[in-house]
């Protein structure tokens, strides 16, 4: 994003919302608006995370009257969505909740573009939930009844000429602030879980209804220290309805996260063991402890050994790969070997054992 091409007030309020902001919102596109200063970006597309996806709202400045605010356009499907509509009313119009992001617009403020797609994603979340609540289906209607006290909980409702129609969920899932539980942690964001949860819209309620299709989602961070690939569902018995799958899988997920916390201690002691043997490690990852980097020799033929330590070490055992620091290929990069994982290996071992086997 070449933010140096905006008009600094631009700049600012947009490098805030990026760098700033809570969510996780991308720059698509920019371009320019002006006729007379057709260099002059003022106009952009913004990816904003939503029900474990992205909505895409144009946000078009006017780089000529940087008085004014800017309009911001939203997805052809959401024709519906009026977050700050005129209301009709004796004597003249009012503006729908009194005051809002633009009703005192200051563009010197860096913070405002950011309050407002904050404001009109909390309106947007709004508007999805009065369409699913709309929807004419018993057994949505019964879900939704039964879990709208958990706080967090996002809705979707979607549909095509392609497609059935259907509501998606997004639940958020374990309140244990994981950031915390990892010493040194680079995150920026707060690490979450979420169940992504997705009904087909019917009409009838059914008493044995098929199971909703369901599938864990994580921010992508997370997989340093614990993926949710590697969880296997609870089954959804017949009958059931989410506020009674959801304490059980709850249980379990706790009970994997302070596992996976725990392991990034017996992944250290392994790294440790790797400096009797082959000598103080040139690099490691201090934090997770999922790579480290030896110097190996062999004659006068000398190379380095990166070892890849999986989140379920030991059960797993590290990958290996050499690299030459003598040998180059035609573009100049040193030769490297595949993975390796074919040496002796048992996660019962202790960590000095499981060093020697290696080397």
């Amino acid at each position: 994003m070449a933010s140096d091409c905006f008009p600094p007030f631009i700049a600012a309020q947009l490098n805030y919302l990026v760098h700033q902001s809570t969510l996780d919102v991308k720059v698509e596109n920019v371009w320019s608006g002006s006729k007379s200063y057709p260099g002059v970006l003022d106009r952009f597309t913004l990816l904003i995370p939503y029900c474990l996806d992205y909505i895409k709202w144009d946000v078009l400045y006017n780089a000529e009257f940087p008085l004014c605010p800017p309009d911001v356009i939203f997805a052809p499907e959401d024709e519906h969505f009026h977050p700050f509509r005129l209301r009709s009313r004796e004597g003249g119009n009012e503006m729908e909740g009194a005051k809002n992001s633009l009703s005192d617009w200051n563009h010197k403020d860096p913070t405002r573009l950011c309050a407002l797609i904050q404001e009109l994603r909390d309106e947007y979340t709004n508007y999805q939930r009065r369409r699913a609540g709309e929807v004419d289906d018993d057994r949505l209607t019964f879900e939704i009844s039964t879990i709208l006290s958990r706080e967090g909980i996002e809705m979707h409702m979607s549909s095509g000429l392609d497609k059935p129609q259907e509501v998606k969920f997004a639940v958020p899932l374990v309140d244990m602030n994981i950031n915390k539980m990892v010493h040194g942690c680079p995150w920026r964001h707060l690490q979450k879980i979420h169940l992504q949860v997705v009904y087909p819209v019917g009409k009838k309620y059914v008493s044995a209804a098929s199971a909703p299709r369901l599938k864990l989602v994580s921010t992508p961070e997370l997989k340093a220290l614990f993926s949710v690939d590697d969880v296997k569902l609870p089954s959804w018995v017949d009958g059931m309805c989410m506020a009674e799958y959801l304490p059980h899988l709850e249980e379990s997920l706790q009970g994997q996260i302070m596992e996976a916390v725990a392991l990034i201690d017996i992944r250290r002691h392994f790294i440790e063991a790797l400096a009797p043997v082959f000598g103080r490690p040139v690099e490691a990852d201090p934090v997770f402890c999922r790579k480290a980097t030896v110097l190996v020799a062999s004659g006068v033929f000398t190379f380095l050994v990166h070892l890849f330590i999986p989140t379920q070490f030991p059960r797993q055992q590290p990958a290996l790969m050499l690299q030459s620091s003598q040998h180059f290929n035609s573009q100049g990069a040193p030769i490297k070997s595949s993975l390796l994982t074919d040496y002796p290996w048992s996660p019962r071992w202790d960590a000095s054992q499981m060093v020697e086997r290696i080397l």
